[in-house]
């Protein structure tokens, strides 16, 4: 039987309870995912890809079918290169879904062989994004509710860094 590969791709800077959410979901549901980190031009990353990379090993390291891995190509062509036909997304809100739709129809134009799954973030993970993260921790408040404890960890100490 064929294995089930699936990708999960994004920025991860930093990795949130949000994201670990739809890898604990996602990781049920495939052989392998392969947590993907890819490079979004219009983002400026806090963590380099080394960090979150290791940050990303971490958080996920119960989840023996889970697979960390980075791109720069995208995402339709490396679930090729890795035999995944499928891309997870996770959704929080509507605003979500109009980029979400806009990615998977750019997707099917690539690859018409790749499917689209997407997960609703459950609703304590609604409002969680790794800019509000950010945001709250710069101005040095916790976020122990919203990433792991290595992320909260990694913050403190960047922010620290900067200062």
């Amino acid at each position: 039987m064929k294995e089930r590969n699936a990708v999960y791709a994004g920025t991860f800077d930093p990795v949130t309870n949000g994201h670990l959410d739809i890898i604990e979901r996602a990781s049920k549901m495939y052989d392998k995912l392969y947590v993907t980190i890819f490079k979004n031009i219009s983002k400026t990353q806090t963590f380099t890809l080394e960090e979150r990379a290791e940050l990303l090993r971490i958080a996920t390291a119960k989840y023996k079918n889970v697979i960390i891995d980075n791109s720069d190509i995208l995402a339709v062509e490396y679930a090729k290169t890795i035999g995944a036909n499928v891309l997870v997304r996770g959704l929080r809100a509507t605003m979500d879904f109009e980029y979400e739709f806009q990615m998977a129809l750019a997707n099917q134009y690539l690859d018409n062989d790749v499917e689209m799954v997407f997960l609703m973030t459950k609703a304590n993970h609604a409002y969680i994004s790794s800019s509000t993260v950010k945001e709250i921790a710069a101005h040095r408040r916790s976020v122990a509710d919203l990433v792991p404890p290595c992320v909260e960890e990694a913050l403190q100490k960047k922010f620290q860094e900067n200062e």
